[in-house]
């Protein structure tokens, strides 16, 4: 299992872990996105009657003593776009990585297998205020950018959380159908209009980022609480069986009430938790059928 200490440190290593990832980006269940950017030879064949003249090689043709003609494949290109929650919640983990270092991994590999793909990936960072955003662009620059900016620390973290915001700003920002992820664990309010809105011109990917700690609230004795969106304080019993089990149905409502959004507007819902392995669920998104 990664760390997260530098992912532009791992680049290397990640490149190899993502080349599988970057296989199932061209032929798996987004290939409907795909633009064309121009033609490609890719070999001759034999001349039917009713082809194009001008389509003949006769170099070809020569050699072989039978009309041959070009055969050219259209090239294609998938624009990727990363929305990434760096606020205060994701900071939060009880394992070996917070939410964060699991979404930040996540978004490295998506990165990585775009590049290899060559297809123009953006991203747009925030956590309380917008932190940092790049239009989609090809290369190695791009990113390096994207990874560099994933490592990041925040020396402090602005309260409160512009998912709503980061999600508006990417449906103006984007001018053609994209693939968007949307990396958070979408505890904040504001976001489910524009979420929706932005469905409804690009293929969405809701990745809701969880920790053991959202669904079993550990019997620790009477616990200082903090919101870390709000600022507001209390003290809880997490003995009592009263609160485990409120605290249980309260994530079991967000969960289905999340899920219920993404399936009714045509966003993909996935559940990415902080002991999973990135790598795994991501591909998981790719290799499901039924979105061509």
């Amino acid at each position: 299992m990664l760390d997260n200490d530098s992912l532009v440190k791992k680049a290397a290593y990640l490149r190899i872990v993502a080349r599988d990832l970057a296989d199932g980006m061209k032929s798996g269940s987004f290939r409907s996105l795909y633009h064309g950017q121009g033609i490609e030879f890719s070999g001759v064949r034999d001349y039917i009657r009713g082809d194009d003249v001008r389509s003949i090689d006769w170099n070809v043709t020569a050699r072989m003593g039978r009309p041959y003609v070009k055969v050219f494949e259209e090239e294609r290109e998938l624009q990727i776009f990363l929305i990434v929650d760096k606020s205060a919640s994701m900071q939060l983990g009880t394992g070996k990585r917070t939410k964060y270092e699991a979404a930040a991994e996540t978004a490295a590999l998506i990165t990585i297998a775009a590049e290899m793909n060559a297809c123009p990936i953006g991203a747009v960072f925030f956590d309380g205020d917008i932190s940092f955003s790049c239009s989609p662009k090809l290369g190695r620059e791009q990113t390096m950018l994207i990874l560099t900016h994933l490592d990041k620390v925040i020396d402090k973290v602005e309260n409160g959380s512009v998912l709503g915001n980061a999600i508006t700003g990417t449906g103006k920002l984007l001018k053609r159908r994209t693939l968007i992820f949307v990396l958070s664990d979408f505890r904040t309010f504001g976001w489910k209009q524009p979420l929706v809105s932005l469905a409804q011109k690009h293929d969405v990917v809701a990745l809701r980022v969880l920790d053991k700690f959202d669904e079993q609230l550990p019997a620790i004795g009477a616990v200082p609480f903090v919101d870390c969106e709000s600022g507001v304080k209390m003290v809880l019993p997490t003995n009592s069986e009263n609160l485990k089990k409120e605290w249980r149905v309260q994530n079991e409502g967000f969960t289905n009430k999340w899920q219920e959004i993404c399936t009714k507007h045509g966003i993909m819902p996935v559940k990415l938790n902080t002991s999973d392995e990135p790598l795994q669920v991501i591909s998981s998104v790719f290799s499901q059928k039924g979105r061509n």
